[in-house]
């Protein structure tokens, strides 16, 4: 089992959240040898120590590994993949993605693949990968089967013989290693975030594992129930692992995806350290686009940094009260019914969000119309982009009607986030669409993002970027249509962030 490796702090993804355009892109959609180079830049500039190589919902290069020994071969001779900086498939879950079920077989099968270069490259035993991602992890058993496909059908097969009496696969094609990998459940809704150390507690129960990685999503969990309440639940699910790790004695390592807004995670370059205090039992971080490419290089890089020196202790994991764990739920159900007010908009403006990435339709949680009162809403990104883009960031929606009790408690635990997405809430242009009821404006709620004291909340920004955003209402209103993808960039370009 391989296990004995550093913890990457920072983990580089795909996610097209980015306004801007990475100076190696030949186009505006990243896709194929964009993506390794984005790789090699994500390692090598910007000091990040992991990459997630993403094969589910779209074409992904299966000779990264190859390619980027060969094309960068001085830098990878100092670091080497596998020992210094690292490189991690998520896979399609086959029990939910039936129709890229057999891309998981084939990323799996490329793995021992992977090492016969690397030990070509290196001239000795080194696994560039042994670590795979499981999305929309539901039970132990989803763990399980890919961890013992990879042992009994992959490896396994190395000892078979073609025919009685012939030599076996492994003396015709060579070895097969890893011998086993390490597989990261990805939880992305509530049920099963709460219930994350349990699912992993059943998966570890016949294993001599050190330590296990264990992967929560904020933007899903935002997306269902709402910007306060997935802080919320991803509080208690790390305090959840913070038992299990006690009661079993494995180390466990969480790793969360947070991107850009308060809604996906409030993570970027100008404050990547505090976030890293705040989460100070987060153990690995999501690197995404928008932080990557929209704010200067030697930001991004001092931004890592920054996190890179919080040191990561699961023990700091707090338990949610009652009263907080009731609000989140109040505020959860709030969301939900508010929906179907925004989801005619927001699919039809998503509809103008330009794409930065080569994906096909996701099959989201949010995507099963059974969840939310039958309305289907788009990914996270162009939900975001779309709200942000028309004033009504998402992070208010839900938070109409509280008491004075409930508004203390949360500004309690999320008022930087609400006076962050307040300095792009247009409150003329929510009465316009008729939200008042859904929306609780930020003074209702003691916030007044003209007030924030950086460059960005100055009064003469919100008040261009108040002009944007009526000038993309109205056009959205006649229907001009040629207009709207580039209000939304230029929204997008003032935010930092695409959504």
């Amino acid at each position: 089992m391989v296990n004995k490796h550093k913890i990457p702090r920072t983990m580089s993804t795909q996610h097209p959240d980015n306004v801007s355009l990475p100076f190696f892109s030949e186009y505006p959609v990243l896709k194929g040898d964009d993506e390794v180079r984005e790789a090699y830049y994500a390692y090598s500039h910007l000091g990040c120590d992991e990459q997630m190589w993403d094969y589910e919902g779209k074409d992904v290069d299966v000779y990264v590994v190859k390619k980027l020994l060969s094309r960068h071969s001085q830098f990878f001779q100092s670091n080497v993949l596998g020992e210094d900086i690292f490189l991690t498939f998520r896979i399609p879950n086959p029990s939910v993605e039936k129709s890229e079920a057999k891309v998981m077989l084939e990323v799996l099968e490329s793995i021992p693949r992977s090492y016969d270069y690397a030990k070509l490259f290196y001239s000795r035993e080194v696994i560039p990968v042994f670590e795979v991602i499981l999305p929309m992890t539901s039970s132990s058993r989803e763990i399980n089967r890919v961890y013992y496909y990879y042992t009994n059908f992959v490896v396994g097969k190395a000892k078979m013989k073609f025919f009685p009496g012939d030599i076996t696969i492994s003396e015709w094609t060579g070895e097969f290693k890893p011998d086993r990998i390490n597989v990261i459940p990805l939880f992305e809704d509530r049920p099963f975030v709460l219930n994350c150390h349990e699912i992993t507690r059943e998966f570890l129960e016949d294993k001599q594992i050190a330590h296990q990685r264990v992967f929560l999503a904020k933007s899903d969990l935002a997306m269902n129930y709402g910007a306060f309440s997935s802080d919320v639940y991803l509080k208690k699910a790390l305090f959840n692992l913070r038992t299990l790790e006690e009661e079993t004695g494995v180390m466990i390592m969480p790793i969360v995806g947070f991107g850009s807004p308060p809604f996906r995670g409030n993570l970027r370059p100008e404050n990547a350290g505090e976030i890293a205090e705040k989460w100070r039992s987060v153990f690995t971080f999501t690197i995404q686009s928008a932080f990557k490419y929209d704010w200067p290089e030697k930001d991004v890089v001092r931004g890592i940094e920054r996190i890179r020196k919080v040191r990561p202790e699961l023990r700091k994991a707090e338990d949610v009260d009652e009263e907080e764990m009731r609000l989140a739920d109040r505020l959860a159900e709030n969301y939900r019914r508010a929906i179907p007010r925004v989801a005619d908009i927001v699919n039809a403006l998503s509809a103008h969000v330009p794409r930065r990435r080569a994906r096909k339709l996701h099959v989201g949680l949010f995507g099963y119309s059974r969840d939310v009162n039958g309305f289907v809403l788009p990914r996270a990104i162009p939900f975001c982009c779309a709200l942000y883009s028309l004033g009504i960031p998402p992070e208010f929606l839900g938070l109409k009607g509280l008491r004075e009790k409930e508004v203390e408690l949360l500004l309690e635990n999320y008022e930087s986030e609400l006076e962050f997405a307040s300095r792009f809430f247009i409150r003329e242009v929510c009465e316009k669409l008729g939200l008042e009821k859904v929306y609780a404006f930020p003074e209702e709620l003691g916030i007044d993002g003209d007030r924030i004291g950086d460059n960005k909340a100055k009064r003469n920004e919100k008040q261009e970027y108040k002009e944007i955003v009526k000038e993309l209402y109205d056009a959205f209103r006649r229907n001009r249509v040629g207009m709207l993808t580039e209000k939304l960039l230029q929204a997008a370009r003032m935010r930092g962030f695409l959504g």
